[in-house]
């Protein structure tokens, strides 16, 4: 089985991380990408998230009916920091397979802070979203050389969605509509997430 995992606080998910994860999955021939909510990003502490609880049922909703999509639970029933290495390791331990971890190809500059990278690199492959303005050239240079093997890069087109902008507009009552699904926005209705 060739598995991706989609790790993130998903707070909401929007198509943007819909946009990542089948880019994803077509691009490396994945036969599922798994969505995994983290219960606490070791590297963002001082941001305050939804409960886990909440991000898990829309990590649900934006995946429903979604072929090749799945999600697991097992970081947020952790609980506390979720580092990549060890979730990786599980998952290899429960669940033999060709991993793929999903990220921005932002997100690399930070790969060095990670718990245990090189660790991580005997576990998985890293899928690295190349999107403007960053191209795949820089990409590979926001890493030390000899992590550059282990990383496959997939080009995706600009995607200007974030999380933290889609919270903004509930806040100040703006449609969210463009950005998330029809299901994700009426749970966060539903339940009022995102008001101050």
């Amino acid at each position: 089985m060739r598995i991706g995992i989609l790790g993130g606080t998903f707070d909401p998910p929007h198509l943007g991380h819909m946009a990542l994860a089948e880019t994803a999955r077509q691009n490396l021939n994945l036969d599922e990408v798994i969505w995994m909510p983290a219960f606490q990003n070791p590297l963002k502490t001082k941001i305050k998230s939804t409960p886990a609880k909440h991000r898990l049922e829309m990590v649900k909703l934006a995946i429903a009916d979604k072929p090749g999509m799945a999600f697991s639970d097992s970081e947020i029933s952790r609980r506390g920091s979720s580092y990549t290495v060890d979730t990786i390791s599980e998952l290899q331990h429960v669940s033999p397979a060709e991993y793929w971890f999903i990220v921005g190809a932002d997100s690399l500059r930070s790969m060095t802070e990670w718990k245990q990278p090189e660790r991580l690199l005997k576990l998985c492959r890293i899928a690295a979203a190349v999107r403007p303005p960053i191209n795949s050239v820089e990409a590979l240079l926001l890493l030390p050389p000899h992590y550059r093997e282990d990383i496959d890069l997939i080009e995706m087109k600009p995607l200007d969605i974030s999380a933290t902008e889609i919270r903004t507009k509930v806040i100040k009552g703006q449609s969210i509509g463009p950005w998330v699904s029809k299901s994700v926005i009426k749970y966060i209705e539903d339940n009022k997430l995102y008001r101050i």
